[in-house]
């Protein structure tokens, strides 16, 4: 089991979700930020770090939104979803092939990696912060 991280980010009645480059496993779909978490390192700690490396922005982590478990072909992972915010920087591209920041009304409209299908329909069943 893979222990990953990712962020939860609004901005008014929209959040940010990031498409997978072209190379990696799942290329070109779309996810929320973030990434593994190392060893002694805590989750909020991971997921500080990951949007710092992938998107340069400093985050303050809130509580969890979702916990999900997904197992892919080559994989099986443990993702946690904070809360963030961003609390300096504007969001840059170091990793992704792009970044969206989508209404909850707009989720059908993008391919998301399987492993955040639950999550998304918990946002469409309850949105916006």
């Amino acid at each position: 089991m893979t222990e990953v991280v990712a962020a939860l980010i609004w901005d008014g009645n929209k959040f940010m979700i990031c498409q997978r480059p072209a190379h990696k496993a799942r290329g070109l779909l779309w996810e929320f930020v973030g990434g593994k978490v190392e060893p002694g390192e805590s989750k909020e700690e991971a997921i500080v770090r990951e949007c710092r490396e992938e998107l340069a922005i400093t985050i303050a982590v809130g509580d969890v939104f979702m916990d999900v478990v997904h197992e892919y072909p080559d994989l099986m992972v443990h993702m946690t979803l904070f809360n963030a915010a961003i609390t300096e920087g504007i969001p840059q591209k170091l990793e992704h092939n792009d970044i969206r920041w989508i209404a909850v009304d707009d989720i059908s409209q993008y391919h998301f990696c399987p492993s955040d299908r639950e999550i998304l329909n918990k946002l469409e069943q309850q949105p916006c912060c």
